[in-house]
């Protein structure tokens, strides 16, 4: 395959969008096309396939209630840092990748949710409950639990068959950092799930924070591969191992946070564990550990070609992630 040369990022201009609002636009333009591509995709079905009709119509109501986009958000934020192009045909390739990214997301959530039994996600009821419910009112053959958990996870295969078809056109570099995230993701999972069923689940995030290993779900992969993926396709792959290094002591601190704070992937025993652990004193340890990691994270960023605006944007969003803000 034939190098790339790449030629030093294109320096903006004076006056022109600021990193946030482009970031922003490119949001808005990820949602525009999620939303497309399901009502196009139930329009096709309503008429031919009225089944397959109501299960994609049960992905596009999950999706449509929200989320934070994270993994678009932290995608979009490697490509542009990296010089991407906010408009043409480069950024409608960016966009698509984006949505594959929250379908990627969405798919493990709603397997996530079968397995954890979750009422809600999103403040609505989960798919499983949800069909389980349906099947129940209208007093179908079989069993109502097992009726919801399986078209839950024909619907998580809907959406990792539309990521992956959105995530066919990339190049190259792009793609094989692609597949490699869907096998961490799926190894991950996996690992977290083995590693609570022989009582070896440890809520207190000491790994992330000595060095990160693949024991919980929400690897590292979750802030590296987005930003890696964004790199090459702005262009840069060159900036895979620099991206490496901000997101490592990023990702901890976002644990750090998760585990003070309560977040979604700490449960009761994370509350005891806190009780147990953290005097004032000891917070306080933890909280000056976070400020260390996120100041690690930003002299990372700090020496990185990047396109102007991007330095400053990037230790800015390093302490939203680690407020978990973003």
């Amino acid at each position: 395959m034939t190098k790339r040369h790449h030629s030093p990022p294109r320096q903006v201009p004076p006056g022109s969008v600021p990193p946030q609002l482009q970031r922003a636009k490119m949001l808005d333009r990820v949602e525009e096309r999620l939303r497309g591509l399901f009502e196009e995709e139930h329009r096709r079905r309503r008429t031919s396939d009225a089944r397959g009709a109501e299960l994609i119509e049960s992905l596009a109501e999950l999706l449509a209630a929200g989320g934070d986009r994270a993994r678009p958000v932290v995608f979009l934020t490697g490509y542009l840092a990296a010089g991407g192009d906010p408009a043409g045909r480069a950024a409608d390739l960016a966009v698509d990748t984006a949505v594959a990214l929250e379908l990627l997301d969405t798919a493990t959530l709603i397997r996530g949710d079968v397995r954890d039994d979750a009422p809600l996600r999103r403040g609505i009821p989960t798919l499983h409950v949800a069909r389980a419910a349906e099947h129940e009112r209208n007093g179908w053959a079989g069993e109502s639990r097992r009726f919801g958990e399986s078209t839950a996870t024909l619907a998580g295969d809907l959406a990792l068959a539309h990521a992956d078809r959105l995530a066919l056109p990339l190049p190259a570099e792009a793609r094989g950092i692609w597949d490699e995230l869907r096998v961490e993701r799926v190894i991950g999972s996996y690992t977290r799930e083995a590693m609570g069923a022989e009582y070896l689940e440890d809520p207190w995030p000491g790994r992330c924070v000595s060095g990160c290993d693949r024991g919980c779900a929400a690897g590292w992969y979750a802030l590296r591969h987005p930003l890696r993926l964004g790199a090459a396709l702005a262009g840069r792959a060159d900036l895979g191992l620099s991206y490496d290094a901000y997101a490592r002591p990023l990702h901890a601190a976002w644990r750090l946070r998760g585990f003070l704070d309560g977040g979604p992937e700490y449960g009761w025993d994370a509350r005891l564990l806190r009780e147990i652990l953290l005097d004032p004193e000891e917070r306080d340890v933890a909280e000056q550990m976070i400020e260390e990691l996120v100041d690690h994270a930003r002299r990372s960023a700090a020496g990185l070609s990047l396109a102007a605006g991007w330095h400053e944007e990037l230790a800015s969003f390093a302490a939203r992630v680690a407020a978990q803000d973003e």
